[in-house]
């Protein structure tokens, strides 16, 4: 298929934080080398002709500019991006600039990598899988988030939903799109239908919540939450990943085309994001700094929120596999969970349809120093 051929029209209902908060994609141009190689305006970098070490040794500047296609507003979600950039850490891995784009809008990561205006993108399998099945030429080649956020919140004051057992006959809140898509997983996964509870759809406001009109809203474990303990409430979490619907988040994204031609470029971005990662898991407050002080200032963020959010955030990135392999790296089983979770959520796909791991392993064989023991949170 050229760049010219008439693209596949991906039918899927997204919304504000369904699939991890990706707007709806449409016809996506599958095609490209010719414009992939928009995404770098440094020279060839193809096979093994690049910089050794994975791009750590790099002459400065001379991979290029690239851009990397954010899944959401520039808020604590990505400071390791913003510790990357002020630290350096992208311009010691030989690039000249790392261009941060905002998302939150109807462009989404598979687009802007298919179409070259990026070269590694942020998603999540349960978009790129559907993707793929589709026709498009991506794989993830790991994963910052090693759960997925998505929870149901109910109140401790009204009617706390503790269990799986709990949630039977209840009244869920639930966004309309690719999230009820989600919680429709999240029964099946543990055999139940919408049979055994009562849908409201509503939106991403928690006050129906905090007003009795249903016991439970879907909600991200970073967020509403937090806002509920803001407003007086006591949260009651039942998060999805720990309760049969475990899946990754913010995965980074490319081409087949990128993993073949481009692949030492591909290690040298993931040498310097987990320089940055390492950073911002360290320092939650600092990462809320950034979010609120620079890179999303027009967002009018709030420091407290988005210190406490960067610290629950820790939670879902910092386990005892990724103090024992890396940051972004995920195991078999990790795989193997997520693959079953999308099935659950009507996407049957393998895992090497969707994964590619070897980039990030040959990052850590080469680099071993940058695999760190970390505090992993414990659950409150």
């Amino acid at each position: 298929m050229n760049a010219f051929t008439t693209p596949p029209i991906l039918n899927k209902p997204f919304d504000r934080r369904g699939f991890l908060r990706i707007g709806g994609l449409s016809a996506l141009a599958i095609g490209g080398t010719a414009v992939l190689a928009a995404c770098s305006t440094g020279s060839s970098t193809s096979g093994s002709t690049t910089a050794a070490s994975a791009g750590a040794t790099a002459a400065a500047g001379s991979l290029g500019t690239i851009a990397l296609q954010l899944s959401w507003i520039k808020n604590i979600e990505f400071g390791g991006e913003y510790y990357a950039t002020e630290k350096g850490y992208y311009t010691g891995a030989g690039f000249a600039g790392v261009t941060l784009l905002a998302g939150g809008g109807q462009t989404g990561a598979e687009e802007t990598l298919l179409s070259g205006q990026s070269l590694v993108g942020l998603s999540g399998p349960s978009i790129t899988g559907p993707s793929v099945l589709q026709g498009a030429p991506l794989k993830i080649i790991g994963s910052t988030y090693q759960k997925n956020p998505f929870c149901l919140m109910s109140l401790a004051e009204k009617t706390p939903i503790r269990t799986i057992a709990d949630l039977k006959g209840k009244k869920i809140g639930v966004q309309s799109g690719g999230n009820q898509i989600t919680f429709e997983g999240f029964l099946k996964a543990n055999g139940m239908t919408t049979a055994d509870v009562t849908l409201v759809t509503t939106q991403y406001d928690i006050a129906p919540l905090e007003t009795g009109a249903y016991d439970a809203h879907m909600s991200y474990i970073t967020n509403e939450p937090i806002l509920a303990k803001k407003d007086g409430f006591t949260p009651v979490i039942l998060g999805f990943a720990d309760n049969g619907l475990p899946f990754v988040a913010e995965t980074f994204t490319v081409t087949q085309d990128s993993i073949d031609t481009k692949r030492d470029l591909l290690k040298a971005f993931l040498v310097a994001e987990i320089k940055g990662w390492s950073d911002a898991v360290k320092d939650p407050a600092g990462n809320a700094a950034y979010a609120v002080n620079t890179y999303g200032k027009d967002q009018k963020l709030d420091l407290d929120e988005q210190t406490q959010e960067a610290t629950a955030q820790n939670g879902l990135i910092l386990t005892a596999d990724v103090n024992k392999n890396g940051l972004f790296t995920m195991t078999d089983e990790l795989i193997a969970e997520n693959i079953t979770s999308l099935a659950a959520m009507g996407t049957v796909i393998t895992a090497d349809q969707l994964f590619d791991m070897s980039l990030i392993k040959e990052v850590y064989a080469e680099h071993p120093e940058l695999i760190q023991s970390f505090t992993i949170p414990t659950a409150s």
